[in-house]
């Protein structure tokens, strides 16, 4: 006949029962309090150097390290990881750290807990590449949506080192809770930290073309006999199209019109060295050639060799009513009479940095009683439509001969209307620069 159990057999299972139900409930409490404390430390903080030292800290406190490292995958940085550390009783510190590729490797292949109490025999492990003071080790990743973004590790349990003990599975249990809480909190900081660079950087943008716009004309100058008007209208928050207007002491007036290679304030920075450097030419040399020369030499030795400028400049006379030219790789510009492109300047050289000495040729041109000159940046014939369609020389060559009569700034506006029209519904590609010079009747 089957035994039943006795009472003493019942009550030693129900004791078992009991103490079993007591564990795991301990079990449950100690990681709600685990998950709660962590909260409470990170859950409201954007500082990136806080919640990563909160992290450690509470990795090596509850799984009884000596020491715990975080190591996050690198989004924005040649370097593979950055890592913050803490060990016992050390303040937090934080540098570029290389995190071991093997273990790293392992990492975003197997995207589970790593626990090896005999780290030099395990074969997951490569034993030349852990330090001598490594004992024991446990490392679970930081996932967010499947996507390893960083390892959280322990080392070495206190009063483990060499006696055959080491982390546990109730350790590797409560330091998956805690890279589970963190991976969202952390990449949350990290994001933020993005977005107050970004915000840095607008402005400093915002900064910087307030700046440029300073550094242009607010209106041509008085020039008895003619009508001038200018405009540079940029791609992005800083462009690297600029113009200029130098009245000389020998009655004459420099114009100028130039493109810098690149966008953004690189090529602003660019914009202003070239503009400065030109006035001070001007104020010595009369003639262009031998201007673009000397600026050519300057920006060639000081600049980046992969930036150059392209440059128009004129030297206006304005009793003799004629213009000197040098066009160093620029547009050429439009000369129209009687509402007929009648001359295009040629061209003087290559863009200025380019190459180190380079001949650069001028021209004069005479100018007749209601003749229009009008210098522009590729911008405006680059510019593209919605479909991808440029605005074309054959259109812009249109709008200024049918405006080629009209004052100064209206022959600008129809130009620059036909150019937005053109690009309504899209982005400037490229910096939109005219400056339009007409001797009056």
């Amino acid at each position: 006949m089957p035994r039943h159990p006795t009472r003493p057999d019942r009550t030693a299972q129900s004791y078992d029962d009991l103490l079993a139900r007591n564990t795991a409930l301990q079990r449950a409490v100690e990681e709600l309090s685990v998950l709660n404390e962590l909260a409470a430390e990170i859950g409201a903080s954007f500082d990136a150097e806080y919640i990563l030292d909160r992290i450690v800290d509470r990795a090596r406190r509850t799984t009884g390290a000596e020491q715990a490292v975080i190591s996050l995958v690198g989004h924005d940085t040649p370097d593979p990881a950055k890592t913050v550390c803490r060990a016992m009783g050390s303040a937090v510190t934080r540098e570029r750290y290389h995190l071991d590729l093997h273990l790293q490797g392992w990492m975003q292949h197997h995207r589970r807990p790593l626990l090896a109490n005999d780290p030099r025999h395990d074969e997951r492990l490569r034993a030349e590449d852990l330090p001598e003071t490594v004992h024991s080790l446990l490392c679970v990743p930081l996932l967010l949506r499947m996507e390893v973004i960083g390892v959280l590790s322990v080392y070495n349990k206190r009063g483990a080192g060499g006696d055959g003990g080491g982390f546990d599975e109730e350790d590797q249990r409560l330091l998956s809770i805690i890279a589970m809480q963190s991976a969202q909190v952390i990449e949350n900081a990290r994001l933020y930290e993005v977005s107050q660079r970004h915000e840095r950087m607008r402005e400093e943008l915002r900064l910087a073309k307030e700046i440029q716009q300073r550094l242009l004309p607010d209106a041509p100058p008085d020039a008895p006999g003619y009508d001038m008007a200018a405009v540079s209208v940029p791609a992005r928050d800083v462009g690297g199209d600029y113009f200029d207007f130098v009245p000389l002491d020998d009655g004459t007036l420099a114009v100028a019109l130039g493109d810098v290679s690149g966008k953004g304030l690189p090529a602003s920075l660019l914009m202003a060295n070239l503009q400065a450097a030109l006035r001070g030419q001007v104020l010595f040399e009369r003639s262009p050639a031998a201007c673009a020369r000397r600026v050519n030499r300057m920006l060639h030795c000081c600049t980046d060799p992969h930036l150059f400028a392209t440059l128009f400049l004129g030297i206006l006379d304005l009793r003799h009513h004629r213009i000197t030219t040098c066009n160093a790789g620029h547009e050429r510009p439009l000369l129209c009479r009687n509402g007929e492109i009648v001359g295009r300047p040629r061209d003087g050289g290559v863009p200025l940095g380019m190459l180190e000495d380079f001949p650069y040729r001028e021209q004069t041109i005479e100018l007749e009683s209601g003749d229009t000159l009008v210098i522009f940046s590729d911008g405006v014939t680059d510019a593209e439509s919605a479909d991808g369609e440029p605005f074309t020389e054959d259109r812009f060559l249109a709008v200024v001969s049918a405006a080629g009569g009209e004052p100064a700034r209206v022959v600008l506006d129809r130009v620059v209307e036909a150019v937005h029209e053109h690009t309504r519904g899209t982005d400037p590609f490229d910096d939109v620069t005219l400056l339009v010079v007409r001797r009056t009747p």
